[in-house]
């Protein structure tokens, strides 16, 4: 069966179709056996693919859900398009209502079979999921892989807080991806969200560029060129796929043990200090 890994956020607009494009680009080719993945989009609030690249609006993530529930479904390879740097994805159509529905029904169960193929389909789908709802919670218990995406700002970190995604439900599936600058450590970060795995993706214009152009580009993964966005979700995309890379950062019991709060303000991060 496939590999099943989430990507989302529960605040605004971090950047999570970004990133999703960047680790289908960056995945390794070792760890399926050589099979490239597909990147899904399933924001239930609409695509963006499709009016980006000019891709036809059929096959698409509406076609794929009509047909989950059917005795015979096909292959979700079979809804995919080739984008100009390489990536092969599942357009949505832009647009709220048709999204909504198509989502709920990839969450159901005969949804999920789809996504994850039969016994002898290989690869990984890259699910972006927008924004984090109760719409796609199957989904997330499902998956292989969790990517939660975040600015690094005060804002954005208090709305992960607030929301629990925690460590406690995913365990070591949820990685906390920061895009962008971020004045706050990694180990207080983690501390403070009860997330152990935590990674930093800075944000640089000449990869954004090319996944928004529809002539035919290259994002670099190896060599001396390869840009900063793309040689972190290199990194990232290795530890998802269980490939032999340490992880960016891990902040086991021991050292939250050992962190030491700043006096007065025990348990507070300093994102939410006044």
């Amino acid at each position: 069966m496939r590999r099943l890994v989430v990507v989302g956020s529960v605040s605004g607009a971090p950047g999570v179709t970004t990133v999703a494009l960047a680790l289908a680009a960056a995945w390794p080719s070792a760890a399926d056996g050589g099979v490239r993945p597909v990147m899904v989009e399933a924001d239930g609030s609409g695509g963006d693919l499709m009016m980006r690249f000019g891709l036809p609006p059929a096959p698409s993530l509406l076609d794929v859900a009509a047909a989950a529930g059917k005795p015979y479904p096909g292959s979700l390879l079979g809804a995919v398009s080739e984008l100009p740097f390489g990536v092969r994805v599942v357009a949505a159509v832009p647009g709220r209502g048709p999204c909504t529905e198509a989502v709920r029904l990839l969450a159901e169960e005969d949804g999920r079979r789809v996504l994850l193929g039969g016994e002898g389909d290989r690869g990984t789908v890259l699910l972006d999921v927008g924004r984090i709802g109760h719409d796609v919670e199957p989904l997330l218990e499902a998956a292989d892989q969790v990517v939660l995406v975040a600015r690094g700002g005060a804002e954005p970190l208090t709305h992960v807080s607030a929301y629990g995604l925690k460590a406690e439900a995913h365990g070591e599936r949820l990685t906390l991806a920061i895009v962008g600058p971020c004045p706050y450590p990694s180990d207080e970060i983690a501390q403070s969200l009860a997330i152990e795995q935590v990674v930093f993706l800075p944000w640089d214009t000449k990869t954004v560029a090319v996944m928004n152009r529809r002539r035919a580009g290259r994002l670099r993964t190896t060599g001396f060129r390869v840009t900063p966005l793309m040689a972190a979700t290199c990194k990232l995309a290795r530890q998802l796929a269980d490939c032999q890379e340490q992880k960016a950062t891990v902040v086991d019991a021991e050292m939250q043990r050992r962190l030491v709060p700043v006096t007065g303000d025990e348990g507070v991060p300093s994102w939410a200090r006044h």
